[in-house]
């Protein structure tokens, strides 16, 4: 394998490795903030021992993350320095708000928040939270604004063989960014809500603490759904965002060869890229890629022939993983809507209960299949239609890259089995007692 292949596997792995972490932070966050919030409008304790609980779960799942994403930051300069040469001048400052505003509030204020119980007011205290929250999510919308520039580039000049920062407020205000923004989010507060509908439903099933995981399930499920409903929604909006500025992406998402209007959409397809075309269609729906893809059943929708054949994604694998995301996506939506339903009464359906227990790891599984939709769909462009992944990586030589390729795939699975180890162990153990 050349340098090229195996610097894009270890940033691969990297990358989805630390995305088994970052969701449920971002959504453990918001959660133990309501939860808290809800003791000091109730003064329930219950509410507030459910703080203290999924917060102890949020705590350790923060801890292993920040150091997976720290090693990722710096494949920039040993990876992908030619990269970091030509764009740095606007990724690096979005990384750099990224550290200095968001991860340092978020750190500063989660040890403020673990050591201040019963030393503040509640409210004083709440508010700590709310600013991890606040803070965890700030730094993943800076990160996104530097991706989503990745995907459709604005605001910069090219200028002395570099690209340079020309207009700030373009970057930031990047549609593109904004949607992968809202539907990354929107899909770590729904991995984040079965979460906490699983553990409890573990807790239910044995009869365990039942009145504090309902409450805990309650809410759990409130937001799930809520977030389930806004990602089939931001989801379309996202792809016709897709359809106008990566058509080709879109092409490969949905295994479409031939440009025409009033493009069908196939509820099952088998690529046959080798020969530029599918196997198997079944089942079309006239007109509706069209629909979808630019809010016209006539509309024409460029097929993969339109590209040339060296700028085309690989388009089973972005295929495959669309298809699940999005399959995925519509399952979470019934599913947090029929165990909305039977909130209040819940412990009395145990094969929901099981249900839930066991579709745990699909939302990790749909928000991994997004990121390679996002990731493996660019190629081959590094910088979207500005900079080929070939033309960042760093002079290496393809050993270099083995060795810390294999370190890393060892590194980061002793991480993942310690993290999954302590969250199961402690999810199982339950709340302290009153």
């Amino acid at each position: 394998m050349d340098v090229v292949l195996l610097s894009r596997l270890q940033f691969a792995v990297a990358s989805l490795f630390h995305f088994l972490f970052v969701p449920l932070t971002l959504g453990l966050s918001v959660l133990t903030a309501i939860m808290e919030t809800r003791y000091v409008q109730t003064g329930d304790e219950d509410y507030k021992r459910m703080a203290k609980f999924w917060g102890k779960l949020f705590l350790i799942n923060f801890a292993l993350g920040v150091v997976t994403g720290i090693t990722l930051e710096f494949q920039f300069g040993t990876n992908w320095s030619s990269y970091s040469k030509y764009v740095g001048d606007i990724f690096g400052s979005l990384l750099a708000i990224e550290a200095t505003l968001a991860f340092y509030l978020e750190s500063t204020f989660i040890g403020v928040w673990l050591f201040t119980w019963n030393k503040v007011s509640p409210r004083v205290h709440a508010m700590f939270i709310w600013l991890v929250a606040l803070a965890s999510n700030i730094s993943a919308l800076w990160i996104l604004i530097a991706n989503g520039w990745m995907q459709h580039p604005v605001g910069y000049v090219l200028r002395n063989g570099r690209a340079e920062l020309a207009d700030f407020v373009a970057v930031i205000t990047n549609k593109f960014a904004i949607y992968e923004f809202l539907h990354t989010v929107s899909g770590a507060y729904i991995l984040a809500g079965f979460f906490v509908m699983g553990v409890s439903a573990y807790h239910l099933l044995r009869r365990n603490e039942v009145t504090f995981f309902t409450k805990s399930f309650r809410i759990g499920v409130t937001f799930a759904l809520i977030f389930a409903l806004f990602e089939v929604f931001n989801g379309h909006l996202h792809g016709a965002e897709v359809a106008e500025t990566q058509p080709a992406k879109l092409a490969a998402m949905e295994s479409h060869w031939e440009t025409r209007n009033g493009a069908p959409m196939y509820l099952f397809v088998v690529p046959d890229p080798e020969n530029e075309r599918n196997s198997v269609e079944i089942l079309p729906i006239p007109g509706m890629l069209s629909l979808l893809a630019h809010h016209s059943p006539s509309a024409e929708v460029k097929g993969l022939k339109e590209f040339p054949k060296d700028e085309r994604p690989p388009v089973t694998m972005t295929f495959l993983s669309f298809r699940i995301m999005v399959a995925l996506g519509f399952l979470f939506a019934l599913l947090t809507f029929w165990a909305w339903l039977k909130r209040n009464t819940i412990v009395e359906h145990p094969g929901l209960l099981r249900l839930l227990l066991f579709s745990i790891p699909l939302p990790y599984l749909a928000i991994e299949a997004g990121w390679i939709v996002a990731e493996v769909g660019r190629q081959p462009w590094l910088v979207y239609g500005l900079m080929k992944t070939s033309q960042g990586v760093s002079t290496l030589a393809p050993s270099q890259v083995m060795i810390s390729l294999a370190a890393f795939v060892f590194f980061y699975s002793a991480l993942g089995l310690i993290d999954f180890y302590l969250l199961a162990k402690y999810a199982r153990k339950g709340p302290v007692a009153h």
